[in-house]
Parts: C-alpha cells; structure tokens; sequence
C-alpha cells in the first residue's frame, strides 16, 4: 500500500517509537537502544515492566489514551492524538532532555501530556481502561447468555448498553498480555468494583432509596466534572441538548457554536434507548454559555445549561 518506507531500525533515528504487545517492550525497547542513537520512547498501556527493566536516559515510557476498538489499519485516524491525553512515566534514569523532546513531540500530534509516575500509571490505568474493558467483556457475556432465554434481548440493546459495551470489540488478544503484566494493579481495581456492587446489591435488596440516591447523585456529579482539554471545572459550563437522533444533527450545534464564536471544549452525544432521540452533552467557557444558551434557543432547542464546581 506504499505505507512503510523502509524496513528495520534507523541508526540516525532523532525517537524511535516502540509500538509492539506489551510483553515484548523491554526487549524491543533495548534493542532500539542499542541500533539507534536519538530518543526512544513506546505506546504500550502497561509501564512497570519497563520502568524497572530500563535504566537508559535516552528512553522514556509514554501512553497515549487514544484509539478505538478498530483493529489494523481500519482504526487508522490522522486527528487520534487531538485532544487526547499522552502519558509520559519519567524514571529518576531519564534525562530532562528526553522529557522535553518527547513531550514536545507529543504536543505537536495534539496530544496533552500528562506526567506520572510508572506505578501510579498502572494503577490509574487498571481502573480507567483496563477494568471498564472487562467490565464491558462481562456485562456483554451476561448480555449473550441471557439472550438465548430471552430472543429479544440483544435487539433491544441501544443507547447506554451499547455505548458501555463498544470497547468489549476490542482485539482480545492485547488483553491477554496486559491482564498478565498489570495483574496486581487490575486486581485490586477489580475487589473495589465487585465491593462496590455488592454495596450497591445491598442497597438495591434492601430497598434503601435515600442511598441509591446518594451513591447516583454522587456518580452523576463525578461524571459531570471529568476533566477537559481547557482550564478548570469551574471555568467550564455543561449544556445539554435534546436532538434528533440522526445524522446531522450534531453537525448543526457544531455550525451554531462557530458562528456564535462558542468553543466547544468537550462533546459527546448521549443515545436514548428508542433510538428516535438523543442528548447533545457539549463543554463550553462558562462566560460564554448564555450565549450559546440563547442561539440554541432561537433556532428551537431547549437547552440545559449547569455550571460545572
């Protein structure tokens, strides 16, 4: 397909990107090492192996939090780093050079780079993406086997099932290697969410409605004050938006926002599980959500607008 230029390693390489299973990153790092001169960096989703197998200041570990369940060149995207998070695990082995270049590098594939230890990478990891995957792989596996006592199941399945289960069509295979590699990490992340359920089993049995409607309430807030790209929580204001579940339709608040000059800083949509309908959930600068709030009402949206704390 005319993709790869040249085969091998090249000495004069200014970062070598290690982008091999996890399992065999200490050994393709070393030896990018050993046959190039410049940076060498990896991608893999696992950092402790190398952390404590590397000692080079010529290397450090880095993630990007970027991708899709797509395998092979069918998850290929030139924007994938926008407004991704790329983590870098500097060791107390690597120089701030290397740091610098790397991070600089990350920065100009769009990425923000977020800085952390390689255990508390893991351990972050574990619960954030490794956890929800098999979370996902559970749920969907209850899914199948209910469906074969109720033929109607898995047509019914829409809006926040499918959303919470996309990233069980992950390529199994990478699990493998990252469930032996993290096993510690995702353990422990694993006994807090059957802990959790079993609370909230309890809760459910018992008919304790003052705290399911804490623990939701909490949930809820937790959610709504994820992290973007831009400033703090409190400088962000959540809008969300009935729409048309349609193509199109989020293509229009995207239209209303330029011509508004309105940022969107953070933009998903939320699918109802009729499918006719869903929620256009966007961050925008809270100095400018009446604003916003006012074009989107002019053109016949009812919007919610909540400052985020």
């Amino acid at each position: 397909m005319g993709i790869v230029q040249a085969g091998a390693l090249d000495r004069d390489a200014e970062i070598t990107f290690v982008c091999t299973p996890v399992l065999t990153l200490v050994d393709q790092v070393r030896r990018a090492l050993a046959e190039t001169k410049g940076i060498v960096t990896d991608v893999g989703s696992v950092k402790g192996s190398l952390a404590a197998a590397i000692s080079d200041p010529r290397f450090i570990g880095g993630h990007p939090m970027a991708g899709s369940e797509l395998e092979g060149l069918d998850g290929a995207d030139g924007s994938m780093f926008e407004g991704a998070v790329w983590v870098l695990t500097p060791s107390a082995h690597t120089a701030d050079d290397t740091f610098s270049a790397v991070a600089a590098i990350v920065s100009e594939l769009g990425a923000d780079v977020v800085g952390l230890s390689a255990d508390r990478h893991d351990q972050v990891v574990a619960v954030i993406s490794h956890v929800p995957h098999l979370t996902a792989a559970t749920l969907m596996g209850l899914a199948s086997d209910r469906a074969e006592e109720h033929a109607a199941l898995l047509r019914l399945a829409a809006g926040g099932f499918r959303d919470m289960t996309r990233i069980a069509s992950g390529h199994p295979a990478i699990w493998l290697d990252i469930c032996a590699e993290n096993r510690d990490a995702i353990l422990s992340a694993l006994d807090g969410m059957i802990e959790g359920l079993t609370e909230m089993r309890e809760v459910v049995n018992t008919d304790d409605r003052a705290e399911l409607q804490r623990r939701l309430t909490k949930a809820r807030d937790a959610r709504s004050n994820l992290p973007s790209r831009v400033n703090q929580p409190s400088d962000l204001a959540e809008i969300r938006i009935p729409i048309l579940d349609r193509p199109g339709s989020a293509a229009e608040v995207f239209t209303l926002a330029a011509e508004l000059g309105v940022n969107i800083d953070s933009f998903e949509v939320v699918h109802s599980a009729e499918g006719t309908r869903g929620v256009a959930v966007v961050l925008v600068d809270a100095t400018m959500a009446d604003t916003f709030r006012g074009g989107l009402l002019a053109r016949g949206y009812r919007p919610a607008v909540q400052r985020l704390s």
